[in-house]
């Protein structure tokens, strides 16, 4: 009986194992680009980021020579500061939502050349045009402060959420080394060949980073290219393709149909404020950009309360005294990388943990692998990424109070150095985990996220450096110090709020993009 049972079990067998086989199918990979590759594209939007803080900071120390040039007071030439804030806040909405829609390649080049062309007219700008400096200084700002956005945004492209704090952390290095060096550079110019030579030097630079761009960008954007496989239009193509991933891949059938799944959404200019009526990201965006104001706050007035603290020093050596706080920034984001993937890790762990003893069996270590922490709507993507939060506040706060005090009492110049370290530190590590959820939450919406968090930024920043000359007026460096560390402490519980809500909102967000897909 047995054997004359086991040709038909056998071929029950395989008739099953037949049906079954597309359901077992492998999944294509997130993305093709290997880690390498990954690297690569990093480090050269990183290297485009560079100049949202570098044209910013480059100003700073030449503030006080450009003002006697134009025969103005040093609070107006303060306000192109603040104009330049307030359109680096505006301008990542617009280039933000459209790189979203069109692709982030040919957004990224015409910011980078709407730079060098600002500049150009920054450096011929006659002494007696105000105006045309306040116009020119916003025009920058547009073309400048949008490659932030946008290089979040391939970072979102290519980068799962496991390993995504790791490439967000190593970006922010570029942004970041220009609060470091821009101060210096600025000085150095400005002490030298004049205030002008500034912006030549910006001109050359950004022109530069443009044709970097063109030549070896690949479009990302996965509403065009899938995973990387499918091959875009010509002018979506790198020019000296080092990295592309539709080289040796050929689009599959499923890639093909996801394509075509998003070809009307791609269309379609997705207004990013929508992102802020679910009440996490704007709370998140609240708390990030008011650290980043105060963040601000302290940069901005390095020049005048270090000149008027410490009047030995050269315009080249206050423009070296920017070092520290962009030195610590720098370090601080390159920590971020690794404490948000290890954070990611250690969350992901004890979520594994904790669902397979409810569930009771191995089976369920497929379903809640590390990878597929983006498909889970349970996974704790809040908690895993702002957790640590609260504590570093406790130093931020601190040192911004501590560098107060230490202005407002004449001590030796090292302590206030010392603590810029730590303020920029501790501040990079808040704003990289932010910067970071925000993406995550916002996976389709990369770039758009990451001009609402700019707009909150930049805004906040424009209002408090537009008035600290007033507070510091009013209450001396100690106090003021003191106000702007008390309010970032009042709002830090927001993180808590947000870890809270959160899983809520992403369900709001999911069920929403499901039925404006199902619309499409």
């Amino acid at each position: 009986m047995y054997l004359s049972s086991a040709p038909l079990i056998s071929s029950l067998t395989d008739i099953i194992s037949l049906y079954s086989f597309p359901e077992e199918e492998e999944e294509p990979p997130y993305s093709v680009y290997t880690k390498k590759e990954k690297w690569f594209l990093v480090l050269l939007i990183a290297s485009s980021g560079l100049f949202s803080p570098l044209t910013a900071n480059v100003y700073f120390p030449a503030i006080p020579t450009i003002a006697d040039a134009f025969n103005k007071s040093t609070e107006l030439i303060n306000l192109t500061v603040t104009m330049y804030m307030v359109f680096q806040g505006i301008s990542p909405m617009f280039f933000g939502a459209l790189a979203d829609a069109v692709g982030r390649r040919l957004i990224y080049a015409t910011c980078l050349a709407i730079l060098s062309v600002s500049c150009v007219g920054l450096a011929l700008t006659p002494t007696n045009a105000y105006w045309l400096l306040m116009v020119l200084r916003c025009v920058q700002a547009a073309g400048s402060t949008s490659t932030i956005a946008l290089g979040a945004g391939v970072i979102g492209d290519i980068a799962e959420p496991y390993e995504r704090g790791g490439f967000m952390g190593a970006y922010q290095t570029g942004p970041l080394i220009g609060p470091a060096i821009g101060p210096i550079i600025g000085g150095a110019l400005a002490g030298s060949l004049g205030w002008r030579s500034i912006f030549w030097f910006l001109v050359i630079a950004a022109a530069v980073a443009c044709i970097f761009v063109l030549l070896f960008l690949p479009e990302t954007l996965r509403s065009i290219v899938g995973n990387g496989s499918i091959k875009p239009s010509p002018l979506l193509r790198p020019i000296i393709p080092i990295v592309a991933g539709y080289k040796n891949i050929p689009a599959n059938e499923n890639e093909t149909k996801q394509l075509e799944k998003t070809k009307v959404a791609r269309k379609r200019f997705r207004n990013p404020l929508t992102l802020l009526l679910y009440p996490d990201i704007p709370l998140l965006l609240l708390f990030n950009g008011t650290v980043s104001a105060v963040y601000y706050a302290v940069t901005a007035t390095i020049s005048s309360l270090f000149v008027e603290i410490y009047p030995f020093l050269s315009e080249t050596e206050v423009g070296l005294c920017f070092l520290c706080i962009g030195g610590g920034m720098t370090v601080g984001s390159l920590v971020s990388g690794r404490l948000l993937d290890r954070e990611w890790r250690s969350v992901s762990k004890a979520y594994r943990e904790n669902t397979l003893s409810k569930k009771g069996g191995e089976a369920a270590v497929a379903e809640i692998d590390i990878k597929k922490a983006r498909d889970d709507p349970d996974f704790p993507i809040e908690y895993a990424r702002l957790r640590a939060i609260p504590y570093i506040m406790i130093f931020f706060v601190g040192a911004v109070i501590g560098y107060g005090w230490c202005i407002q009492a004449a001590v030796h110049i090292s302590a206030p150095l010392i603590l810029q370290f730590v303020v920029g530190l501790t501040s990079i590590l808040v704003l990289n985990a932010a910067q970071t959820v925000t993406v995550d939450l916002a996976p389709t919406q990369s770039s758009s996220v990451s001009a609402c968090n700019n707009l909150f930024r930049g805004g906040l920043g424009a209002i408090l450096v537009s008035v600290i000359d007033l507070i510091l007026n009013a209450l001396k460096p100690g106090w003021t110090y003191v106000l702007l560390g008390l309010i970032c402490a009042a709002l830090t519980p927001l993180v808590w709020v947000v870890i809270r809500i959160g899983p809520g909102c992403r369900q709001k967000r999911r069920e929403k993009e499901q039925r404006e897909n199902q619309k499409a």
